[in-house]
Parts: structure tokens; sequence; C-alpha cells
């Protein structure tokens, strides 16, 4: 069994107000998957869930702030004018939300008032196959796997502090 762990320091976490959930070696592009985190870090969960709705339908770009080479400009895109819809991604990291709802559920958690503390998406294992080229040769072909992670956390109501 591999051993894993989150990016993020889990000690600093309330475990008694904070859900995990990861997707391990996901087949997507973790260029894909990166912005896309980085863009869901620190919406509502409705919103969140809303906004990947969104981009599968390609209502809504994903901004590309680091991957942006060759990449046209969207419109409604705040502070950033590179973007795309990145639909598989998408899909994968909204199952990977719905999977931190219903850990959120079972823990009995507020399903509105949580919010996306941590999201983050990172290269996995590079899957090494090969593919014929001419004369007999052979040319490696690589498929990076990705890993991505998301931690919900309650948001304090108004009568809390």
């Amino acid at each position: 069994m591999p051993k894993w762990g989150y990016s993020i320091i889990t000690e600093d976490l309330d475990s008694e107000k904070t859900v995990k959930a990861s997707g391990r070696e996901v087949r997507v592009s973790h260029k894909h998957a990166r912005e896309v985190c980085r863009t869901l870090k620190g919406m509502m969960l409705a919103q969140a869930k809303t906004y990947l709705q969104d981009v599968m339908e390609k209502k809504r770009a994903i901004p590309f702030r680091r991957y942006q080479k060759k990449a046209g400009h969207r419109r409604g895109l705040d502070r950033a004018f590179a973007g795309r819809y990145p639909i598989k991604a998408a899909q994968k990291t909204l199952k990977i939300l719905q999977s931190a709802q219903a850990n959120a559920e079972n823990k009995g958690l507020d399903i509105d008032r949580l919010k996306i503390v941590h999201a983050a998406a990172y290269p996995g294992t590079k899957v090494k196959r090969y593919t014929p080229r001419a004369h007999g040769r052979a040319s490696p072909k690589y498929d990076t796997l990705t890993h991505i992670e998301i931690v919900l956390g309650e948001k304090p109501g108004q009568g809390e502090t």
C-alpha cells in the first residue's frame, strides 16, 4: 500500500470543522487541473459547483495564469485575459468536490457554510509507453497522471466567533 499525504499541513486544520477528499492518479492534464484548483480555492462549495458546471457547458472560462501560451482571450475573466474550458479537468474536480461534500455530510457539517480552504493539483506517476516509428524504431510516449486534493472548511456563522 503506497503512503501519501496531503500537501497542506493537516495539523493546522481543525479536524471537527474540515473535511478532505483527493483523487489520486487521475488521467487528466496536471496543467489544466492546477488552473482549475487555483480558480476554485477560496470559493464557497455551492459557488464552486455551479462554476464547474458552467465550465463544462462552456459558459464560463477558467483563467489560465501560468500555463497560458497560445491560450486565447476569453470574456468575463477577472485579473486575467487568457482562459480555456478544461472540461475533463472540471469533471474530475467536480467529482472530488462531491466526494468532499459527502464526507462533510457524513461528519455532520453544514453544507451551506462550506468553503474551499485548500485545492491543489500536481503531477503524479508517469506512464511510459512506446509509439512505433519508421524503420522498426520506437519513440517513448509519456502519460503523466495527476493528484487532485481538496479540503473544505466550515465558515463560522453569524452567531459564532
